[in-house]
């Protein structure tokens, strides 16, 4: 059995499928596939970072069945979707500051017990901290310069000591002016400064080009 396999993902070749928490139902027009008893959704690299990060070579998913996660810049919830589907026993909190995207996240709830979305600024987490209380994983996708600092804040506001978390740094959003590998490298700095240390690094192309995964664990 392959790591992926232990982790409730379904794998054929690259492609790979999370088993459907609601059978017979799409999210973003996505395949359906049937394996055994199961049916399972495929998971388009394309147009989601961590399905991009997993299919670039990554061994396993970033986290070990957290009971509680902080998404913050749902957008859509093409990637909640999926996490749903494999933490389907955990309650995962999406944070999103766009009133119109956030209507089609609010309709995913409905049909998915085990998201709670709540209309934020992500940079402001002392106003839904209480709302969302302690969580053991914090998953970024933001497009905004400050993306570590945001981090660090709901870290310190939200994540348990033991916790972790994944930051997919959107590179062009920090600045245009410095090549990928200096920004990543200032990134990982100031994440190292405030006790944080990188277990795994991987870039997302091509799927998002200059987009680089940071996998996070307290020191």
């Amino acid at each position: 059995m392959s790591a992926f396999e232990r982790d409730g993902l379904l794998q054929r070749g690259r492609e790979l499928y999370t088993r459907n928490l609601r059978p017979g139902e799409r999210v973003y027009g996505e395949e359906l596939v049937r394996e055994g008893s199961d049916e399972f959704r495929r998971w388009d690299p394309w147009r989601s970072k961590l399905a991009a990060y997993l299919t670039n070579g990554a061994s396993r998913l970033p986290f070990d069945h957290p009971r509680r996660v902080l998404y913050l810049g749902a957008a859509h919830g093409t990637t909640l979707s999926h996490l749903s589907d494999l933490l389907p026993d955990s309650e995962l909190f999406a944070i999103e500051k766009s009133a119109s995207t956030f209507g089609t996240l609010l309709g995913l709830s409905r049909r998915r017990a085990n998201l709670f979305p709540i209309l934020a600024d992500a940079q402001l987490p002392e106003r839904y901290a209480a709302d969302v209380g302690p969580v053991d994983f914090l998953y970024q996708d933001l497009a905004q310069r400050n993306q570590a600092e945001v981090f660090l804040e709901n870290a310190s506001s939200c994540l348990v000591r033991d916790g972790s978390g994944m930051l997919m740094l959107k590179v062009r959003s920090v600045t245009q002016r410095k090549p990928t590998a200096a920004v990543v490298a200032d990134t990982r700095e100031l994440l190292t400064r405030q006790g944080w240390s990188v277990v795994d690094q991987r870039a997302l192309g091509p799927f998002s080009r200059d987009h680089v995964a940071l996998v996070l664990r307290r020191t």
